[in-house]
C-alpha cells in the first residue's frame, strides 16, 4: 500500500514538472460512440497516408473503396507553428483512445483552435467517405442496411420549379448552422409529404438523402410501445440524418390517443440537432391539425397525380427523349389534364419490355391506357353522381312525405277543434 502511494506521488510529481499536456479521446461515451474519436480517425487517416512509404489496406464495410492506413500508432502533426503528437491507444480491456500531446505553451491555441479544425476536416472526410445507412427499428433498436436507392432530383417526377423550391430549401437548411443559432431556433427541419399512394413519397425521401448525402431512420411507430421507447428511438440518432415516419395516420391512432400524440411531437422537438423529420400521409384530413401545424412542419409537400410536366422527365428516364417535340406528346398531354394516374403507374407503362427503347409502342401503349383509365374515371364519376342524386331524391321524397302526414294530421286536428268548439 506505501509502494502504491510512493508510485502515485511521483507520478503527479512527474505530471506537475512536465511540460507537455495529453488530451484522450475515447472511442465511446457510455454506449455512443464518439463523434470525435471517429472524426480524428478520418483526420489522420487522410494525413498519415501523404507522406508514408508504408502502408496498410482495407475494405472496410461502411467506407467507399479501399481505406489507407499508415502503418503504426503514432504521427505528428503541425499547426500554427506547434508540432504536436497523435497516439493510437488500445487498453487492456480493449477500449480505443486517441491521445494528443503538446506543450503547454500551445495550450489555448491547441484547445481554441486546432481540435475544432481537426474535427471539422475529420467530420466532412468521413461524411464523404461513408457508405450511407438505412436503419429501421425493432422494438427499441435500430436494425442497420446499407442504403442504395439510386433516386435523384434530377429523375424525380415533379413540376420543375416546385422540385427546385424543394432543393433550394434544402439547401438552405444544410448551409443554416449559424442562421438557426442566432434566431435561437433548434436546427431541425420538418417536411410532410402527403398524396395519394404511387406519387413518390419513398422516392422524394431516397433523393433528399442522396442529395445531402445523409442517412435515413425509417421509424415504425407499431412497434414502439411507451414514449420511453420513443425517446430512446431518437436520441441515439446521429446528426445529418433524415427520421422517417411513413403513413402517420395509420401508425397510431393520433386523434384518439392525445398522450401519445404528445409524446410524439414532444421527443420530435427534443431529438437532435441537425436532422431532418419526414412524415408522409396517404390521407392528409385524418391527421390532427395540432401535429402538423407551421413550426413542426415547415413545409408540406403535395405529390399527387402525374401532369405533363412529370410526364416529360419520365419520358426521358425511361424513352431517353428529351423536350416536347415527339407527335403523340400533344395528345398525352390532352388525355393527362382529364385523366388520373399516379407517377408510378405511368412509369410502369413506359418502362421497356426486354430492356429494348421502343418509343413510339411505349407512347401508344400509355395513350391506350390513359384512354381506357378516362373512360373508367368519367363512368365512375357518372356513377357516383347518379347515385348521389338518387339519394338526394330519396330524400326530398320522404321529406314529401313527412309533410302531407303533417298536413293531413293538422287538418284533423283543426278539425276536432272545430267540432268541439262547436260543441261547446
Amino acid at each position: 500500500m506505501k509502494g502504491d502511494t510512493l508510485g502515485e506521488s511521483r507520478f503527479k510529481l512527474g505530471c506537475f514538472f512536465s511540460p507537455c499536456v495529453e488530451i484522450n479521446f475515447p472511442e465511446l461515451q457510455g454506449l455512443q460512440l464518439n463523434q470525435a474519436y471517429l472524426a480524428i480517425n478520418a483526420y489522420l487517416g487522410s494525413k498519415g497516408t501523404d507522406k508514408a512509404n508504408c502502408l496498410s489496406a482495407s475494405q472496410v464495410r461502411d467506407v467507399k473503396g479501399l481505406v489507407l492506413k499508415r502503418e503504426g500508432k503514432t504521427m505528428n502533426d503541425e499547426y500554427k507553428g506547434f508540432k504536436v503528437w497523435w497516439k493510437n491507444v488500445t487498453s487492456p480491456n480493449g477500449d480505443k483512445s486517441y491521445q494528443l500531446t503538446f506543450h503547454r505553451r500551445a495550450r489555448s491555441v491547441i484547445t481554441t483552435s486546432y481540435i475544432q479544425y481537426v474535427v471539422e476536416e475529420g467530420t466532412l472526410l468521413h461524411t464523404k467517405n461513408k457508405k450511407m445507412k438505412l436503419l429501421s427499428n425493432e422494438q427499441s433498436i435500430w436494425r442497420i442496411n446499407d442504403f442504395e436507392h439510386p433516386a435523384s432530383f434530377q429523375t424525380f417526377a415533379m413540376d420543375p420549379e416546385k422540385k427546385q423550391e424543394i432543393i433550394d430549401d434544402l439547401i438552405a437548411f444544410i448551409n443554416g448552422k449559424e442562421y438557426y443559432k442566432k434566431i435561437g431556433k433548434a436546427w431541425k427541419r420538418g417536411y410532410l409529404l402527403y398524396g395519394p399512394p404511387g406519387t413518390g413519397k419513398s422516392t422524394m425521401i431516397a433523393a433528399m438523402a442522396n442529395l445531402l448525402n445523409y442517412c435515413i431512420y425509417d421509424l415504425d411507430l407499431t412497434s414502439v410501445h411507451n414514449n420511453l421507447d420513443l425517446k430512446k428511438m431518437l436520441t441515439t440518432t446521429f446528426s445529418r440524418s433524415i427520421i422517417v415516419i411513413g403513413d402517420i395516420d395509420c401508425s397510431v391512432n393520433l386523434t384518439g390517443n392525445r398522450i401519445q400524440k404528445d409524446n410524439l411531437r414532444k421527443n420530435g422537438e427534443q431529438s437532435k440537432e441537425e436532422r431532418i423529420i419526414v412524415f408522409t400521409t396517404n390521407h392528409l384530413q385524418k391527421l390532427d391539425p395540432a401535429l402538423i401545424r407551421r413550426g413542426r412542419m415547415d413545409m408540406r409537400i403535395e405529390l399527387s397525380y402525374c401532369t405533363y410536366e412529370a410526364f416529360k422527365i419520365l419520358a426521358k428516364n425511361y424513352l431517353d427523349r428529351c423536350g416536347d417535340h415527339h407527335p403523340l406528346f400533344e395528345k398525352i398531354k390532352t388525355l393527362l389534364e382529364g385523366t388520373m394516374i399516379t407517377p408510378a403507374d405511368l412509369a410502369e407503362t413506359l418502362m421497356a419490355r426486354n430492356q429494348i427503347i421502343d418509343v413510339d409502342g411505349s407512347l401508344n401503349s400509355l395513350i391506350q391506357t390513359l384512354e381506357r383509365m378516362n373512360n373508367y374515371q368519367r363512368r365512375q364519376h357518372h356513377e357516383h353522381k347518379e347515385k348521389q342524386d338518387r339519394k338526394k331524391h330519396k330524400k326530398y321524397n320522404i321529406f314529401g312525405s313527412l309533410c302531407s302526414k303533417s298536413i293531413r294530421l293538422f287538418s284533423c286536428e283543426v278539425w276536432l277543434l272545430s267540432l268541439l268548439l262547436g260543441f261547446l
